[in-house]
């Protein structure tokens, strides 16, 4: 099975499946920093505001890795989908972005 064919929703229930087998709970967890030029652009766009369109970048390449990893989990527990995703963010130390996604990994039929 390709990382690509498990299936992550946000729902609690895929319409046109049924779950036939609970794997218990997954997750992909990923950690990114900025580096330090970066960080100052950041900080000067504070004072003149708008959108800091590195961190955005940044933190939708996190959030797509957190997901990918978060397939593996599931595949390698023998699930082919997740259900109940979310995610889950956090700074640490005021360098760092963490970045959990998490749900059930399930195996899923077609009706």
């Amino acid at each position: 099975m390709d990382n690509d064919e498990v299936l992550v929703t946000t729902m609690n229930d895929i319409p046109g499946y049924k779950i036939v087998a609970v794997y218990g709970e997954v997750f992909g967890l990923i950690c990114r920093a900025r580096n330090a030029f970066s960080n100052m652009g950041a900080n000067l766009r504070t004072i003149f505001g708008g959108e800091v369109a590195g961190y955005t970048q940044l933190l939708s390449d996190s959030r797509q890795q957190a997901i990918d990893r978060l397939r593996l989990a599931a595949m390698e527990k023998g699930g082919n989908a997740v259900v109940a995703m979310r995610f889950d963010c956090n700074e640490i130390g005021n360098i760092m972005s963490e970045i959990a996604a998490y749900g059930t990994a399930v195996r899923i039929e077609k009706l």
